[in-house]
């Protein structure tokens, strides 16, 4: 039975309608793998046992009389702390909300369920969902399940960790500096950041928001074992499909020149200044380049949309204002206070980071507007190129290291240390001006280690990006279990 754990999400959906599989049998499955394995990945960190049971129950007996609840009838999947789910706690790692109880669930968790989805529990995240690694004071730490001295990535890191385990169908996540994708990477699972807007962010909050859609930068999308269930889930959690404007949310069409992946124009990127990779990374990114060439993809190596150093700058400025609009009096006036230590010409990362953090609104609309003229640019760029790929981190996973201030904790790259937060480029690069990116598997590093890309495409191509991954999956790599998980 163990070997159904890992199976993508639309063959287990397949399993049950036929009724090879039970519902309540593959919950159970998942119940079971937890309770035996889970202790030391420590990913899912909420369990709603008997209601999922109860909701497995009713989807086999809807089943039994010919009734479909859509596409998940009956999958058992988790979601990311940080949705709301009625009944459950949402706490995004703070000890304070620890008994913060949602009353409703969240509009990306109501289309999942929507679907027939059972929603059995809730995975771990970094407090404030503001790390790389996914540890805090309410549930502990999730590590990697191909090492467990290692961090899965954050701030879905309970997510891509639950994945990789075996432990769940189909996930839950959000972005906002690469929260999806950094913990596919680290992980070897799928991740989509979506086109900004498109899924629904109400519900994704500590407390009701109003203007939760409107969160700058930040993203809702899935992660999966398969490219194809990253497809399958955004049809359903960009459904209807909207775009956030400043008049609310207005009907949007896909933008999707339907280009069969080996007719694609593909631009590589393999490293940059701002962020270096290392050779690992590189290297799995060149054998990838080789077997696009032999398929007969027009690669072009080196080409870039924008220029590195300013969109550093403008997404690390913008990045740290959104989340500094989020701080409460107190912990604003200690960003204030912080900000004052570093001098204007400081282009340090805290320098940066409380300089955002503290933004005046006018500031902030000058930086908009450097970010409007690189969405010009990106869009010249894709008139030449069909999609970028690009790393999504400098490493795979680095040890845990909870220590200090996030940019002091130093991890190897290319034999000499490297500050943690210099990676955040890499989320940075497509995710500042709202582009969608694909977090795709590419091998293990020689450290054993899974090494992933992200595939960008165009605004509003998200399935352009998607059919790529998916053929990638088909003909290049597909999901491979942890060692001694399977």
């Amino acid at each position: 039975m163990d070997e159904l754990a890992f199976l993508p999400a639309h063959e287990l959906a397949r399993r049950i309608r036929r009724k090879q599989i039970s519902a309540l049998e593959l919950l159970d499955l998942y119940l079971g793998r937890i309770a035996r394995l889970g202790g030391p990945i420590n990913a899912v960190t909420v369990l709603d046992a008997e209601r999922a049971r109860t909701r497995a129950r009713d989807a086999d007996a809807a089943l039994a009389r010919g009734q479909s609840w859509g596409l998940l009838h009956g999958v058992p999947m988790t979601v990311k702390e940080s949705f709301n789910v009625a009944g459950l706690p949402t706490t995004f790692g703070h000890e304070a909300f620890r008994h913060n109880i949602a009353d409703r669930d969240a509009v990306a968790v109501q289309r999942l369920t929507g679907a027939g989805a059972v929603i059995f529990g809730k995975t771990n995240v970094p407090a404030s969902l503001a790390d790389w690694q996914s540890f805090n004071p309410v549930y502990g730490t999730t590590s990697n399940p191909w090492d467990v001295t290692r961090t899965p990535g954050g701030s879905s890191g309970g997510a891509a960790a639950a994945l990789a385990a075996g432990f769940t169908a189909l996930e839950l996540g959000s972005d906002i500096g690469a929260s999806i994708r950094n913990p596919a990477h680290y992980c070897g699972v799928w991740g989509h950041k979506p086109t900004w807007g498109v899924v629904p962010l109400a519900g994704h909050e500590l407390q009701p928001q109003v203007c939760a859609d409107n969160f700058d930068i930040a993203v809702a999308g899935p992660l999966a074992r398969s490219a194809v269930d990253l497809a399958l889930a955004m049809d359903l959690l960009a459904s209807p499909l909207e775009a956030m404007t400043p008049m609310g949310r207005l009907p949007m069409a896909w933008r999707d020149r339907g280009t069969p992946p080996r007719r694609c124009r593909v631009a590589v990127l393999y490293d940059d200044p701002e962020a270096e990779v290392d050779a690992s990374v590189q290297n799995a990114l060149r054998d990838l380049v080789g077997f696009l060439r032999s398929q007969g993809v027009v690669v072009t190596e080196g080409a870039r949309p924008v220029d590195s150093a300013e969109c550093h700058a403008v997404y690390l400025h913008l990045l740290r204002a959104a989340t500094g609009a989020q701080y409460d009096d107190a912990a604003y006036a200690q960003a204030l206070a912080r900000s004052t230590d570093y001098a204007q010409a400081d282009r340090s990362y805290p320098a940066r980071h409380f300089r955002g953090n503290t933004s005046s609104h006018r500031l902030w609309a000058q930086v908009d507007e450097q970010r409007a003229r690189m969405q010009r640019q990106w869009a010249v760029f894709f008139e030449q190129h069909d999609l970028l790929i690009c790393p999504v981190a400098t490493t795979p996973a680095f040890k845990h290291n909870p220590q200090g201030e996030r940019w002091e904790r130093m991890i190897p790259v290319n034999g000499h240390a490297q500050p943690s937060t210099d990676a955040l480029f890499w989320a940075g690069y497509p995710g500042i001006v709202g582009l969608p990116a694909t977090a795709v598997p590419l091998g293990i590093s020689p450290d054993g280690l899974p090494v992933g890309a992200q595939i960008v495409a165009p605004a509003f191509g998200d399935p352009e990006g998607l059919r790529f991954a998916q053929w990638l999956e088909r003909e290049y790599r597909a999901f491979v279990p942890p060692p001694g998980l399977a």
